[in-house]
């Protein structure tokens, strides 16, 4: 079987390409992979169809961490060597029960994955990102690949997040314990009559939130949303738009980031303007428009609520001419604040306008749960 692998991870690797393209059926690649097993491997017919089997199950999924892909109760995939591999469940960060047999596999697999993905791993690209958005019916998969390069153990880092196509609604969050249907209901409310910002760590739940609120929107709001990665997406809203950043790379030089998709689409006559998650330069956009009165929503890393306004400031600082308590000022259209925390609601603050005298923003609590 390995040696199966490194066949199509090198002389054959055209093959795997093209089949990942679509310029190859899966029939075909499958019947070309037969031939060759035959062609170049001692074994009878029952062994060699047993090795098609395997080989297939290993090329359209992930070998060993398929199972943990398949698991919905997992967000999140970190390999951190052959025989550690982590997980989070439901929130919490764990060790999984699957392990590789061998650096080498390991090796060997990852080598796969960045073929499969069109992604060259060579030192000109040591730190890769790549989405798989086709191969499983449930999710996108979004990789982060560091090379021993970079790292300072000698194995590669694989991160894998998963990203639900059907996410879940309002009323599935309210059922899965996310918040129940009295803040759920507060939180619409806010959601449409003022822009909101969702802070919280990682996989907490930010995203799977904003998806579900944006949903509610009338049909006749005209949505543009902006995002790294397609985590995002819409079931039925007639009017929306999604932009994605594109990371250049030593193969493709042109780029495009959050700053510059979130400038172009602030020129398309939207009413409520969105950012999956604000990293950089982009939150000037953001508060500007907000602060123009156009409703605004985005995601951001905090961990509290009443760290995100300093925090989405520190970004819009990032070349701007604005000063702190300017841009803080400005942070006064954001009228809700929303903490998530191991995929709950577990803050939501008001905001209640500027004290001049103090330079500060006045905050209500209005939610509060333990998440613990």
């Amino acid at each position: 079987m390995q040696d199966l692998v490194s066949d199509y991870t090198g002389g054959k690797q055209q093959s795997l390409v093209q089949m990942k393209k679509g310029q190859m059926t899966k029939a075909t690649f499958l019947e070309e992979a037969g031939n060759h097993i035959l062609t170049y491997y001692q074994m009878n017919g029952e062994d060699a169809q047993a090795l098609l089997a395997q080989f297939e199950q290993y090329i359209f999924g992930y070998s060993i961490l398929s199972t943990l892909i398949d698991d919905p109760s997992v967000s999140d995939i970190r390999v951190i060597s052959y025989d550690n591999i982590r997980v989070k469940r439901e929130g919490r960060r764990m060790s999984s029960d699957v392990a590789f047999a061998s650096p080498e596999e390991y090796r060997q697999f990852v080598d796969y994955v960045a073929t499969r993905n069109q992604v060259n791993i060579s030192n000109l690209n040591a730190i890769g990102r790549f989405t798989d958005d086709d191969s499983h019916p449930e999710f996108i998969l979004r990789f982060t690949l560091s090379m021993p390069l970079v790292n300072s153990y000698h194995e590669p880092y694989l991160c894998i997040r998963k990203i639900p196509k059907r996410f879940p609604q309002m009323k599935d969050l309210i059922a899965a314990g996310m918040l129940d249907r009295t803040t759920a209901e507060l939180l619409v409310t806010r959601f449409r009559s003022g822009s909101t910002l969702i802070c919280g760590g990682n996989s907490s739940g930010k995203t799977t939130l904003l998806n579900a609120l944006k949903e509610t929107l009338p049909d006749d709001v005209a949505v543009l949303v902006a995002q790294q990665a397609d985590e995002l997406t819409t079931y039925f809203h007639p009017d929306m738009m999604f932009l994605h950043s594109l990371p250049g790379n030593a193969e493709q030089q042109v780029s495009y980031g959050l700053e510059e998709i979130s400038i172009a689409g602030l020129t398309m006559d939207v009413d409520f303007f969105i950012i999956g998650e604000v990293k950089g330069g982009e939150a000037i956009y953001l508060l500007n428009a907000a602060y123009t009165g156009q409703l605004c929503a985005a995601t951001i890393h905090a961990p509290g609520a009443h760290k995100a306004p300093e925090k989405l400031v520190d970004y819009a600082m990032q070349g701007s001419r604005y000063s702190r308590d300017e841009l803080m000022k400005f942070m006064e259209c954001f009228q809700t604040l929303v903490f998530m925390k191991h995929y709950k609601v577990a803050e939501v603050y008001a905001c209640n306008g500027w004290d001049g005298e103090r330079k500060s923003l006045r905050y209500e609590k209005i939610y509060e749960r333990n998440t613990e």
